[in-house]
This record gives structure tokens, C-alpha cells and sequence, in this order.
């Protein structure tokens, strides 16, 4: 009846326990209540960091009640109501238990589980209490069984009246050395490596893998709290982000990156095949669905819209208008592996999706004071590996700046306020694999900083970047330096230069033929930066890109590289000789197809531009081509009322050219036809 939960579905310290249903047969339920028990009691203390105490006394109590409903599921009598009623109560408190266990056994979660010692302690002891009181209305006198049996029952009500669940001295002593450490990081004071190591070795983080992990783990949590304006937990979520990063590059030299539990998801091809995509999105927001909850109706809804819809007091479900019996969410699993799989296999990133995750300018500023001295440290540390580092301490530390740097503007400062960037563009020309794409993906994320970018430049980083674009180790490091010249030409200054040196764009070409579905959207809006600088058209189209750009639009299957191919043919067809070029590759075809089958509203509006400049540019002809389609109009009018406010107008004005076509057609025509009818004798 009760399956056991996936910790990440659920989040960490909350009991989403359901009441079993009132028409649930005894038998059922006694069966599900000693499957909850075993459960409790199989756990295995050592995966317990912490709260090993009130881990154990609970599992002897529970242990005790498995033998009284062991002796129950023998008995071949009918539980009465009043013992099912009772019975229900301690399946919703074993349930919680349940979790609470799974949290405190957490492999990513121990140093935030320390952080919420006391709050943990006290969940065990109310939920020990809540066992007691509803053992203490349990009638044993209508129960038909032994007194030894009975009397287990007592001893489990009375030792659970007076069993002391508390913080564990040793969990105490440990919580309290690091917020001393964290106290000293908030004075702008370098804690003692000693101290660090003692309160790891206690968590049982002993490799970069671990620390890691907890990392990750507390990222999450913090786009959690922020989205529940839970500031005083992001705080000490950002403190504790900070030691471990500072911990994770100071202590642990080697980078391991097996991770046991990692599992790969995989799905039936054909069963995705035959799935509406229209079906991952939520009723209430129409996005895709980043974390779906099903409600007591059944009905599956995005977590946040349905949160958002039942904290404005809705008691109605939004999709079949009936009375919600339970606040309760229960995650949907199964569909949120379909949905990951989906974006897999589409090339869709979730968090594009996710405006948590999407959003973050609110890391502008550190999440708590020390997390923002953790981090001038760790940039201070990090500077030192690169310029005196071993060729392998140069490779962590280039890696290291890459997941520092990879979503939080704050590091990004820091780290480009020490003068990380020049010996980072050093690293590029290194003849190791690993070091060279570490190095380029970390100056893919510093380019991102506005000073950084200048930076980058200023040091003379344009010729190394290219010289990894056209000849770097591996096809990621390639891809990555693409991605640069993209972040790099959104400087006016900088496009002119970056279109001046021979190898720019040639580069991005070979890599738009040789790359990933990855590489060549990096290689293709890199190009459409550099186009921003009109000089750089006609050099774009002496490369021949136009015939390779109008094969992907024509063969590949991913939207984004679609549309970002239709942007660039788009902004080359603004010139005449632009057009020109587009015209002689037979794209016209190509072009009226596209914009009648394509479902990207972007890709749709960049149709349009295209078509309209070819208009302009090509003539009479090509005019006479696009009125002679009648399936046009109905695509444009779709764009014009469904449509964003600037697809609209491109789209009302390509109409007015195809419509003055028309009519000066039909004037001609019938100008000819009364010329025939005039009969000379």
C-alpha cells in the first residue's frame, strides 16, 4: 500500500503522509502497517550521521510494536472499528517517521541536517508522542489476544511517555564548532583547516564527491527557500554553500566524480512516441512541467502553479472544478522521468523552464556575509593554484572556477576582481585535454561578467579563444569557445575585431558542419552576434554559410537550431546582396514550408523577415511566388492575431505587399481582358 518515496521527489523535512482510506480492509492494513514497521526497522544506523540516538530508541520502539501486529496478522478475527481507527493514526505516524528517516539518512544532506539538529530532535519526539497517544486510546480489552502480547503495547506507550528525544551532545558540539567557523568566515577571518576537517570527518565527507554532492543538494534548497521567502534559511543555506566550496577546493585534491547512486533514466522510445507532448504541460500556467504533483481529484499539476492557486484559498481543483478533499501534493514521479526524457531527447533544457533556475540576477549580491567572504577567499586561493599550481593543481583549480562561476554573478566578481582571467587565458594553449577544456569553459562563464569580457580582450584573449575554435582537443572544448565569441560580440567594439581576424568565422563554420546539436547552435548565434556589425555580412556570406544553414533548417529536427538558423539566413536577406545569395540556393521553397509548418513562434517571426526583406530585395518575382501560394495568408494571419506584438507587424506588412501585389495583378489582367474584347472591323 505504502511505497517507499525518492528523496529528491519530496522535499528534504517535510511529511506528506497520507491517511489510508476509510474502506481499507483490516487485513490491508495490518499488512501495510508491519511492511511500514520493517521498513523503520532495517535501516541501518551507520547511514545515520547524526541523530543516532533518537534513530535508535525509535527503532526499538517500533521494533517492539512489529511483534504485536506480527501476532495480530495471525489471528483469524475481524478488527473492530475502533482498532482500525486507531490503527489508521499510527500508519500516518509510521509514515512520518518514515521520512524523517530518509532525511536524517541522506548522503547529500548531512551538513544541513546538523544545521537543523534541534528541529530534527524535536520531530522525532513529537512524532514518539503522537505513536504513545494513539497507543494510549488503542481498546486492547476488544483486541482477542494474549496479555504477554497487551502488555507489549503498555511498554511501548510508557516508554514513550518518558523517553528523552534531544540533541545528541556530540551532534551539539559539532554543530556549534561550525558556526563558529562560519561566525569566522562573516569576520572576514580564514578559518583554520584543522578545525574545517574536524567538523567533515564527523559528516563523513570525505571526498570532493561528497562535498559536492552536499553542495548541489543546498543549491536546490536555496532556489526553494527563495521562491518560499524564507530568508533566514537562505542565509545559513548560503553560509553553508560558501564553507563547503571554500572546503571542497582547499582540502580534497583529487576530483572523483563516481557517484553510486547516480542512475540514468531511461524510457521506452516507443512509449514517448506515442505520448502528447501537450500532456507535460500544466492546466494552470501552460508551461512545461518542472515538478508535477498530482491532487486528490487526480489531476497532475506544475508544484508551484498549484501551490500559488491553493495559497489564494482556491478549495476547487482548477482543471474538473471539484472539491479538493487534501491539500496534499503528491509527487508524480513517473511522469516527471517522461518529461526529462522528453527534453533529452528533444534537446530542451528544463531550465529554461524553471524560473528559479532561470533567474539569477538575485545571486548580484552573496547570500549572506559569509558566504561572500568564503568566496573571496576561495578566489584568493584559486588564483595562487593557477599562477604557483602543478600542472595538476592548474586543472582542478581552472574546474573549480568553472562551477563556481557557472550561475552566480557574485562569484563571477570575485573572481575577476583577483585577476583570475589572465592566467585562465594562459591555461588555453595547454597541450592537456582536460586543462584546456576546463580553461575555456571557465572563460565562457567569466565572459558573461561585463567586466569580464573586457578583460578577456584586454589580455589578449581573442587569439587563443579562436585558436581553440578552429583547433582545439576535443569537439566540447571547440563548442565552448564558440559560445565565447557569442558572449563577446555583444560589445559593439568587439564584433568588428572578432570579424576582422581570419579565423573567426571560418571556424564557426567548420563547426556548425562538424558539431553537435550543441555545438552548432553555439557556432550559429555566435555568427548572428558577429552580423550585428553590418561589415561582417559580406564576409559571413563569402564562407558559404547560407547553403549549410538552409540544410539544417530543412533536415534537422530541433527547434531552437531551427529558428536560430532562420535568424541568421534573416539578418544576411536585410542586404541585397544578402538576398541575392539566399535566392540563388533555391531557399524560397524552403522558406514558405517552413513558415507553415513550424510551431516555434520565434522561428515563424524570423520566416517572416526573411520573406519580407526577400521581397524588397528580389523583386517582382519573387513577390509573384509568394502571392501565388495561397497557404501563406492563413500562416500570417495566424502570426498577426496569435503572435507576438513585433511577429504581428512583420507579418501585417508582408501581407500588405502581397496584397498590393495582388490587386495591381487583378488590375492588369483585367485591363488585357478589355483590350481582347475590342473587335476591330
Amino acid at each position: 500500500m505504502f511505497q517507499n518515496s525518492i528523496s529528491s521527489d519530496r522535499r528534504i523535512l517535510t511529511f506528506p503522509a497520507v491517511h489510508p482510506c476509510e474502506a481499507i480492509s483490516p487485513a490491508t492494513l495490518l499488512a501495510s502497517l508491519i511492511d511500514l514497521c520493517r521498513q523503520i526497522c532495517n535501516r541501518q544506523l551507520k547511514t545515520f550521521v547524526t541523530q543516532k540516538r533518537n534513530a535508535r530508541e525509535t527503532i526499538r520502539q517500533i521494533g517492539i510494536l512489529l511483534i504485536f501486529f506480527e501476532e495480530l496478522r495471525d489471528m483469524p478475527d475481524v478488527l473492530p472499528d475502533s482498532v482500525v481507527l486507531c490503527f489508521s493514526e499510527l500508519h500516518l505516524t509510521f509514515q512520518k517517521i518514515l521520512f524523517l528517516f530518509e532525511d536524517c539518512s541522506r548522503s547529500n544532506a548531512k551538513i544541513w541536517i546538523l544545521m537543523k539538529s534541534q528541529f530534527v530532535a524535536t520531530q522525532f519526539w513529537v512524532l514518539i508522542r503522537a505513536l504513545a497517544t494513539a497507543l494510549d486510546v488503542l481498546p486492547l480489552n476488544r483486541i482477542d489476544t494474549g496479555d504477554d502480547v497487551k502488555e507489549l503495547v503498555e511498554l511501548v506507550v510508557k516508554q514513550a511517555r518518558i523517553s528523552k528525544f534531544g540533541l545528541d551532545k556530540d551532534d551539539e558540539l559539532t554543530m556549534k564548532r561550525l558556526q563558529s567557523i562560519l561566525l569566522q568566515f562573516e569576520k572576514g577571518i580564514e578559518p583554520d583547516l584543522t578545525a574545517i576537517k574536524r567538523v567533515l570527518s564527523y559528516l563523513e565527507i570525505r571526498r570532493w564527491s561528497d562535498c559536492n554532492k552536499e553542495i548541489k543538494f543546498l543549491e536546490e534548497e536555496i532556489d526553494f527557500q527563495y521562491s518560499d521567502l524564507k530568508e533566514r534559511d537562505v542565509q545559513i543555506l548560503s553560509s553553508l554553500v560558501g564553507f563547503l566550496s571554500y572546503s571542497r577546493l582547499t582540502l580534497f585534491e583529487a576530483l572523483d566524480f563516481w557517484d553510486k547512486n547516480q542512475t540514468d533514466i531511461k524510457c521506452n522510445p516507443e512509449t514517448l512516441s506515442c505520448l502528447n507532448p501537450q500532456d507535460f504541460r500544466c492546466p494552470i500556467s501552460l508551461e512545461l512541467m518542472i515538478d508535477p504533483v498530482t491532487v486528490s481529484t487526480g489531476q497532475t499539476y506544475d508544484r508551484a502553479s498549484i501551490q500559488k492557486w491553493l495559497s489564494a484559498g482556491n478549495l476547487l481543483c482548477p482543471k474538473t472544478g471539484k472539491r479538493l478533499t487534501s491539500s496534499e501534493l503528491v509527487p508524480n514521479t513517473s511522469l516527471k522521468k517522461l518529461i526529462h526524457q522528453f527534453c533529452v531527447d528533444n534537446g530542451i533544457s528544463l531550465a529554461k523552464f524553471n524560473a528559479r533556475s532561470h533567474d539569477i540576477t538575485r545571486t548580484i549580491i552573496p547570500g549572506s556575509p559569509a558566504a561572500a567572504e568564503a568566496m573571496k577567499f576561495s578566489s584568493e586561493y584559486l588564483l595562487r593554484q593557477l599562477v604557483f599550481g602543478t600542472s595538476t593543481e592548474k586543472n582542478k583549480a581552472a574546474y573549480e572556477i568553472r562551477l563556481l562561476a557557472k550561475s552566480n554573478i557574485f562569484n563571477r566578481s570575485c573572481l575577476i576582481k583577483v585577476g583570475i582571467i589572465p592566467p585562465l587565458l594562459n591555461l588555453l594553449s595547454s597541450l592537456d585535454k582536460s586543462t584546456q577544456e576546463n580553461a575555456i569553459a571557465a572563460v565562457l562563464k567569466l565572459s558573461k561578467h561585463s567586466t569580464g569580457k573586457i578583460l578577456v580582450v584586454e589580455n589578449g584573449g581573442l587569439a587563443p579563444i579562436l585558436s581553440v575554435l578552429k583547433s582545439g582537443f576535443c569537439l566540447e572544448s571547440r563548442q565552448l569557445a564558440a559560445a565565447t565569441l557569442f558572449y563577446l560580440s555583444s560589445v559593439k567594439e568587439y564584433r568588428k575585431l572578432i570579424g576582422e581576424m581570419p579565423d573567426a568565422i571560418t571556424g564557426l563554420i567548420e563547426l556548425i558542419k562538424e558539431g553537435t546539436t550543441c555545438g552548432k547552435k553555439n557556432a550559429v548565434v555566435a555568427i548572428f552576434g558577429l552580423l550585428l556589425y553590418p561589415k561582417n555580412n559580406k564576409t559571413v556570406l563569402n564562407s558559404g554559410v547560407v547553403p549549410i544553414l538552409l540544410d539544417i533548417i530543412a533536415t534537422s529536427v530541433n527547434d531552437e537550431l531551427i529558428s536560430d538558423s532562420l535568424a541568421v539566413i534573416a539578418a544576411l536577406a536585410e542586404s541585397s546582396e544578402g538576398s541575392t545569395t539566399i535566392l540563388h540556393a533555391s531557399a524560397l521553397p524552403l522558406l514558405i514550408r517552413t513558415l507553415n509548418s513550424a510551431t516555434s513562434s520565434p522561428g515563424k517571426e524570423y520566416c517572416v523577415s526573411a520573406l519580407r526583406s526577400l521581397c524588397n530585395h528580389g523583386g517582382e518575382e519573387v513577390v509573384a511566388t509568394l502571392a501565388g501560394d495561397r497557404s501563406i495568408a492563413g500562416s500570417l494571419y495566424s502570426i498577426v492575431t496569435e503572435g507576438c506584438a513585433s511577429a504581428g507587424k512583420k507579418a501585417r506588412s508582408l501581407l500588405k505587399i502581397l496584397h498590393k501585389f495582388r490587386e495591381n495583378d487583378v488590375g492588369v489582367n483585367s485591363a488585357v481582358d478589355q483590350e481582347r474584347s475590342v473587335r476591330v472591323w
